[in-house]
């Protein structure tokens, strides 16, 4: 779900920007296919699925952050408004669905689902993002955006949310001191995505002449971030 993989903007000042954000027109064909685009693609869609069904065969969600979820959710719906006027591919389409939909589901049932519910932990998992987060993420986009559009601003402002993501799943976890197995996995699988995006992004840096500065500075933070749950992964 890399903000360049599916179609999004390059955010570089005087590059062209792709076609979901100009005016309606024919679809284009999306950036060409590489095995570090694909298997992060299918790392980052796997981390997802492994929660789900962490939570269906668990009935618990002991040791899960709903409000990086919540965080996860806000950054597909920002950045993929372009699903409403822009087609690039079934896969770009598919993929994009998948994500906004799996993202807003897991919230669903940490929130609303008996008995998973019942294991949230509300007063552990208490990092108020939309304190802390969501405004300098949103002055960020701001700042950083190639237009002051709607959809360019959210788009921008998605980069900065998804890289600070973690936290709410990383404070959790310093909080409990408990890394349970399947909950690693999946937060190893988006570390092991992110990786991959940083070759992607090398990749394309040499093969493609591609540059994008948002993404690539908004990614490293969140690499960074990684850097702190690897140590009780590591642990556990």
């Amino acid at each position: 779900a890399e903000s360049d993989d599916f179609g999004q903007h390059a955010a570089a000042r005087g590059r062209p920007r792709p076609p979901e954000f100009s005016q309606l027109h024919a679809p284009q064909p999306a950036s060409a296919m590489n095995i570090f685009r694909l298997t992060g693609d299918m790392l980052h869609l796997a981390s997802i699925m492994l929660l789900v069904l962490k939570l269906h065969k668990s009935k618990s969600c002991v040791g899960v952050s709903c409000r990086m979820q919540e965080m996860y959710a806000m950054v597909f719906i920002f950045r993929y408004l372009d699903l409403f006027w822009s087609y690039i591919s079934i896969y770009n389409t598919v993929m994009k669905l998948v994500f906004i939909t799996t993202t807003v589901y897991l919230v669903w049932l940490m929130r609303c689902r008996t008995p998973i519910c019942q294991t949230y932990e509300r007063s552990s998992d208490s990092f108020q993002y939309e304190i802390y987060l969501l405004g300098p993420c949103l002055v960020l986009g701001l700042l950083c955006t190639e237009e002051y559009t709607f959809t360019d601003v959210l788009w921008s402002t998605s980069i900065w949310l998804e890289s600070v993501a973690i936290v709410p799943q990383l404070v959790l976890l310093q909080s409990i001191h408990e890394v349970e197995n399947l909950t690693s996995d999946f937060v190893g699988c988006m570390g092991g995505y992110r990786a991959l995006y940083i070759l992607n992004w090398v990749y394309r840096y040499f093969a493609e002449d591609y540059v994008n500065w948002v993404g690539w500075i908004g990614g490293l933070v969140q690499t960074g971030l990684y850097c702190d749950f690897f140590y009780y992964y590591a642990k556990s």
